[in-house]
């Protein structure tokens, strides 16, 4: 029944009319399941986060655009980030200028800002420390296979 206020099932979900009630019902061709009322679409949440990133030893891959061969330990990539956290919450440092410095991803070049980034996209452990801040929070430390970030949700 391609009209647009259908457009927005979700996957393997349809609509198709009914003889006997003469009315419109959705059906699932994945599951066999039908229902009267529309099936709640899946929508991907959008977010926006800037991040610092320390690299160590022991990370999935242990080189940047800061240093070809990252040979610290996890122990001493959480103390620089714990020691970036400190200066940022004490006002002795902006979070753009410090990943612009010393973050060890790509996006130090634009402040530590990944711009918007769908569900789904990022490591999950990452995006869980996204989706648990307001727009404007800073995270403590959060490690995925990249290393040990701290993360800054703007959106």
């Amino acid at each position: 029944m391609g009209d647009n206020k259908h457009s927005a099932l979700p996957p393997n979900w349809e609509v198709r009319r009914s003889t006997t009630y003469n009315r419109d019902y959705y059906f699932n061709t994945a599951s066999g399941e039908s229902r009267w009322d529309a099936p709640t679409p899946r929508v991907n949440k959008k977010m926006r986060a800037s991040h610092i990133l320390a690299k160590h030893v022991d990370s999935r891959r242990p080189s940047s655009w800061r240093q070809e061969n990252i040979t610290l330990t996890k122990e001493e990539a959480l103390k620089r980030i714990e020691e970036f956290r400190e200066k940022i919450e004490a006002g002795e440092g902006v979070f753009a200028d410090i990943a612009k410095v010393e973050s060890d991803c790509s996006s130090a070049k634009h402040g530590g800002d990944l711009g918007w980034f769908e569900e789904g996209k990022m490591q999950p452990a990452f995006e869980k420390g996204v989706l648990a801040l307001e727009v404007g929070e800073m995270s403590k430390p959060v490690w995925t296979d990249s290393g040990v970030h701290i993360i800054l949700r703007t959106g």
